[in-house]
């Protein structure tokens, strides 16, 4: 028996087919320029080898179907195919853990078009695709929001009107959660300690990027708000701005809410700042000979820092900081920045094992600070989709238990 988790981006679709038994992926895949004439699946297996199928894919149900060609290539039985997990961004305060879906689930998603006019649809679209084509499958809702929904109430309300916040909903949800479970279970164990025992900073960073506060194994704090473009510096995200500043440059410039949402989401960030440069290795490779880049690197690392130190205030007690996704497990040298100068907080960084602590050349989990340091820290590659199985494998044998510290995780152990 086979469990499919599923990512569905705006105009990407990302799947893994993991053996239900070992919970060992056996192919995965990823669909890329979904929309467009120049639309491209690269499948990847165990061993390293990939196939690569391009072909026009107008949307995600006939990427899906392209999909399913291939895994039947690959001897992928779609009848063993039980179980679809589904990433889904945005789950509000309505789910506060993983569920199975059926048409009031999908009714709430869609409630949240307006806010994520890009994810929404695709995840929609994604799920209803999957519920057609795999109809004998347990379709099930993984949402990126649901680790976040133990905050409390002081550290998730806006101090806006209250109507905002009683009609529209208005209030820190935080995204990433899956990521950050995945490596909270993962830092409890390379501590020794019950999860739930565990005082963590959880940083996921890659091209969005959040940070998590960890006590007692559940979550009380995000960099995150009620979207993806609060907190930390990001490829093409701002993260924290003065919301007086947006209206202001609006009524200037005479901006629409689309105008000024494409330019929050696509226009900012490390790009708004270099003009040029997304992505961190750019950013990186040109800091000697280019101003801004240095500057980018300045301002993220600044900001970095800055939640570090909030969220041990916060925590009172820190047991470890964890650097995933793509930056925060490949680049050693922003991992050196951001803990730059706190050493006096109990931060050290030992360079030797930093370095070579680089997930793409197979580095596995890693502590990387020295051994005196108070606060332990830890590179851990995150595997949000292993999490959307169990979730989704749990769910169809009716063990899931929708309270993530009594959830017996595989990888917790």
């Amino acid at each position: 028996m086979y469990i499919m988790a599923l990512n569905c981006g705006s105009s990407s679709l990302k799947y893994q087919v993991f053996d239900a038994d070992t919970k060992k992926q056996i192919v995965g895949g990823n669909v890329e320029k979904i929309g467009s004439d120049s639309s491209f699946v690269t499948q990847k297996y165990p061993d390293g080898t990939k196939q690569k199928k391009e072909t026009p894919m107008k949307n995600h149900s006939e990427a899906l179907n392209v999909v399913l060609f291939m895994l039947r290539e690959a001897s992928i039985d779609m009848n063993e195919i039980r179980g679809v997990g589904h990433r889904v961004v945005m789950g509000g305060a309505k789910f506060a853990s993983s569920v199975e879906i059926n048409d009031e689930v999908m009714h709430a998603i869609e409630e949240w078009r307006d806010l994520m006019p890009l994810h929404v649809p695709a995840s929609l679209m994604g799920i209803e695709s999957a519920r057609q084509i795999l109809p004998n499958a347990t379709q099930v809702a993984v949402f990126d929001t649901a680790f976040l929904q133990t905050m409390p109430e002081y550290a998730y309300r806006y101090a806006i009107p209250d109507a905002w916040y009683k009609n529209l909903g208005v209030r820190r949800y935080g995204f990433h959660g899956t990521s950050h479970l995945y490596v909270s279970k993962r830092a409890a164990a390379m501590l020794g300690k019950p999860a739930d025992q565990c005082n963590l900073i959880t940083m996921h960073i890659g091209s969005g990027a959040s940070g998590v506060a960890i006590k007692n194994g559940r979550a009380v704090d995000t960099t995150l708000g009620m979207t993806p473009t609060a907190g930390l510096v990001m490829g093409t995200r701002p993260g924290d701005v003065d919301a007086g500043a947006l209206l202001y440059v609006m009524k200037k410039l005479n901006l629409t809410i689309d105008q000024m949402t494409t330019h929050m989401n696509k226009d900012s960030g490390l790009m708004g700042i270099t003009k040029c440069f997304a992505d961190r290795r750019e950013v990186e490779e040109n800091r000697e000979t280019n101003p801004d880049c240095e500057l980018a690197i300045k301002i993220e690392t600044h900001n970095v820092k800055k939640y570090i130190g909030a969220f041990m205030a916060e925590l009172g007690h820190v047991d470890a900081l964890v650097f995933t996704a793509g930056v925060g497990e490949n680049d050693n040298y922003l991992r050196g920045k951001f803990c730059e100068g706190l050493e006096e907080l109990g931060i050290k960084i030992d360079k030797e094992k930093n370095d070579k602590a680089l997930a793409r050349l197979d580095a596995g989990e890693c502590e990387i600070s020295t051994p005196d340091s108070r606060i332990k820290v830890f590179m851990i590659p995150t595997n949000e989709e292993l999490v959307i199985v169990e979730d989704t494998l749990a769910i169809m044998n009716k063990t899931y238990n929708p309270d993530h510290l009594k959830m017996k995780y595989s990888f917790a152990e």
